[in-house]
């Protein structure tokens, strides 16, 4: 917990540093907003940055037509590990990720990272912190049935 900005009131300080959620889940991410908000959110905070990364119709130059995400049995604990070390990065923010698994489909939000602090500077570096960290780390695979009917992999080491 902390804040390296001497003006604000101490009690801003006890209020970071948290993780609020970090999850990995089957249903849909779009019903989870306001609760997003709500819990990540204080009197305190001033700042509420927010990234849905969204399924989108293309990649690498193909077309998409849908993707399932495929998770290792132990996603949660790392999701978790992950979203600690990166709040321990930023202290003086208050964050929430939550990870989409199974179908999707073109236009459905697959990851939602919500950042809270008290000015918007730590948010918006904490926020971009948190999903490229958990693009880079969380053991999420994307299977991916492209527009000629082909099936492509993204995520496999």
């Amino acid at each position: 917990m902390g804040t390296d900005n001497p003006q604000d009131p101490a009690y801003v300080a006890e209020q970071t540093g948290v993780v609020v959620r970090a999850d990995v889940i089957g249903e849909p991410l779009e019903d989870l907003a306001r609760e997003a908000r709500d819990a990540t959110m204080t009197r305190a905070m001033g700042a509420l940055v927010v990234f849905d990364g969204v399924v989108r119709d293309h990649d690498q130059g193909r077309g998409v037509q849908g993707l399932t995400y495929t998770a290792h049995p132990q996603v949660v604990d790392v999701m978790h590990d992950v979203a600690g070390r990166v709040s321990a990065r930023h202290p003086d923010v208050r964050l929430w990720a939550v990870h989409r698994i199974g179908p999707l489909e073109i236009g459905e939000s697959a990851l939602t990272v919500v950042a809270a602090a008290a000015h918007r500077g730590p948010a918006f570096r904490a926020c971009e912190d948190m999903a490229d960290t958990i693009k880079a780390e969380v053991p999420i695979w994307k299977e991916q049935v492209l527009d000629d009917g082909t099936v492509d992999w993204v995520g496999l080491h």
